[in-house]
């Protein structure tokens, strides 16, 4: 048996612990979990905040975060993990950044550290005490980090750019 590695205990420890923030964010989403609004909740949150459309946004965000949650603690398909919850807390710090960056205030601390965490998992990897490493890295390869990503990237490019114009012809509107 090896000895245990510091460096694969850490990773455990920090994937489990971003991954179970994560699905407890979104369980609060999808399900109403821990004082969430559930999914009627979050459609009205999603509506006010301007996305469109809104409860295939709920939906969206609810799954981005409880399943890339879950992924990251497991340490399974962890490039796709990172990338997705990346992607979600992307979303969250577009509507929070108007208030600042520190999280007392409204501002984005919160949703960034979160992404930046799960990018940083998912690019790193998730060490041997994983999923991903007892399935010989079979969902964990150079191109999936990749493809991942880059699917990501598009996709909050893409959300993210749609709200923005939803708000400023809303604001032209009014």
């Amino acid at each position: 048996m090896p000895c245990l590695d510091r460096r694969d205990l850490g990773l455990l420890v920090l994937r489990v612990g971003t991954g179970a923030v994560l699905a407890a964010h979104g369980s609060q989403k999808l399900f109403g979990w821990f004082g969430g609004g559930g999914i009627e909740g979050t459609t009205a949150g999603m509506q006010a905040m301007g996305f469109h459309p809104p409860r295939h946004s709920a939906v969206a965000a609810g799954i981005g975060e409880a399943g890339s949650g879950a992924l990251l603690a497991l340490g399974l398909a962890t490039p796709a993990a990172g990338a997705a919850a990346a992607g979600a807390m992307s979303a969250a710090v577009a509507v929070h950044a108007p208030a600042g960056f520190f999280a007392q205030g409204g501002g984005y601390e919160y949703p960034a550290f979160l992404g930046f965490t799960a990018a940083a998992i998912g690019l790193t990897g998730p060490g041997r005490y994983s999923l991903d490493h007892a399935t010989y890295h079979l969902l964990n390869r150079p191109w999936i980090v990749a493809l991942a990503f880059a699917g990501s990237a598009a996709g909050v490019v893409a959300v993210v750019g749609k709200r923005s114009r939803g708000l400023r012809r809303s604001a032209a509107e009014n």
